[in-house]
């Protein structure tokens, strides 16, 4: 790390969203100040989002952590000194850069700009570094997300005790993430079978956003850009294999509809929990902010032995990342190309023929460890630059061995139909 004294000067960073949206802004904070040799301040988080959360950095995180992890890389600070703000002959300059610009980017436009005002600003600072760069950035992207942003102590036992709580009532257990919010869904411009009444709710939801245009519902489903509803996720996990004893953990927000909505998918999953239904009490303080809810949620996702999501949104991928870096647990997410024309298709075909095409369509979305090539994909989704390899030599004599079978399976995904179902149904 630059010491401050010898620092670019300080820069601040508005990180916006919700609670996964911002995580992806602080790790990337943290390696644009490595780039310009610059004094972090903790990053102030969005109030005036959708998710209206005034919770800041110390309620979320642990402050202190975050910034002694990070000492050898990016010296951090709590606030620019009094002392330096008074001197300021101006405010500090506030400025916006394109999203996932390059290293380059930051070194030829945002430099100057910060060694000539001491104090810079970078407002919605979210997805404004590019995917692809040095892989000791990347490296440091990793540490800061996947071990400097460690949750406060209540949030963390909390989590902690809804897991235990999973576990004493089953062995294994799936953790399904609902994006099913009124907002989102209108934002979608998607239909999702409520009849007049819903196109009408969301309609008037949909007036909110000036720039939005009137889409084709239908087209949108075909296309694969709207949500899956929790029916519709009960459904895919049935024709995976699960069976209807499986515990399920469910994350969301406010689902739109309430119980009616969620009634589809708890009769398909009668083992069917949410942490208001384990810790209501312990809960309440909690209730007035919803990132520090996501945060509980997000740690029972992460605890799960399947990890399950409606959508690809910002948790569906940060969630996978951190699940495939901390050893490889299983992610299903959608492949809503396929299965939403499928879904709207499913009443014009025996439950056989829906189960074998969901399995089909599926293929490469199942979570394995190599399903996407290293340098494709989002890298918040796919840290490869942070993962050890096994030397190959090592699998190959393992893989000669029979012995080693069930092993190689654990090492390598569970790649066969047979097997992935087998396991599915023991989960």
């Amino acid at each position: 790390a630059v010491p401050e004294l010898s620092s670019n000067g300080y820069l601040l960073i508005g990180a916006s969203g919700g609670l996964n949206q911002q995580r992806t802004g602080i790790s990337d904070a943290v390696v644009v100040a490595r780039i310009l040799n610059a004094t972090l301040v903790v990053p102030e988080l969005d109030h005036n989002s959708y998710w209206k959360d005034d919770s800041d950095f110390v309620d979320i995180f642990d402050v202190n952590w975050f910034i002694s992890y990070l000492a050898k890389d990016v010296t951090i600070v709590k606030r620019v000194p009094d002392k330096f703000m008074r001197s300021m002959e101006k405010p500090p300059y506030t400025m916006r850069v394109p999203r996932k610009s390059p290293p380059e980017y930051y070194l030829d436009q945002v430099l100057p700009i910060l060694q000539r005002r001491s104090v810079l600003q970078l407002t919605k600072f979210d997805y404004r570094l590019a995917n692809n760069i040095d892989d000791e950035l990347q490296k440091l992207r990793c540490r800061t997300n996947y071990h400097a942003l460690r949750f406060t102590k209540p949030i963390q036992e909390l989590g902690q005790k809804l897991v235990s709580r999973m576990r004493a009532m089953a062995k294994h257990f799936i953790a399904v993430h609902l994006r099913f919010e009124p907002d989102m869904l209108a934002f979608s411009g998607c239909y999702f079978g409520g009849g007049d009444k819903e196109r009408y709710e969301l309609g008037e939801i949909r007036k909110r956003w000036e720039t939005l245009t009137d889409v084709d519902a239908d087209g949108e489903r075909r296309r694969g850009r709207c949500p899956l509803t929790p029916h519709e996720v009960g459904l895919t996990l049935r024709a995976l294999g699960f069976a209807n004893d499986t515990y399920i953990y469910v994350a969301s927000g406010e689902i739109y509809g309430g119980e009616e909505t969620l009634r589809p998918l708890r009769d398909l999953f009668p083992n069917f929990y949410t942490k208001e239904m384990l810790a209501e009490e312990e809960l309440k303080h909690f209730f007035p902010f919803s990132s520090r809810l996501a945060a509980i949620d997000y740690i029972v996702s992460d605890e799960s032995d399947v990890f399950v999501t409606n959508n690809n949104g910002n948790m569906a991928k940060i969630l996978a990342g951190r699940r495939r870096y901390m050893g490889h647990k299983r992610t299903i997410r959608p492949n809503t190309k396929r299965l939403g024309p499928l879904m709207m298709e499913r009443d014009h075909m025996d439950w056989d023929t829906f189960a074998r095409k969901v399995k089909t369509f599926h293929k490469g979305f199942m979570g394995e460890p190599d399903e996407m090539r290293p340098g494709r994909g989002e890298f918040h989704e796919y840290p490869y630059s942070c993962i050890c390899e096994r030397p190959l030599g090592d699998v190959d004599k393992k893989r000669d061995d029979p012995r080693s079978e069930q092993r190689n399976l654990g090492l390598r995904g569970i790649s066969k139909e047979e097997e992935l179902i087998s396991g599915a149904k023991e989960a």
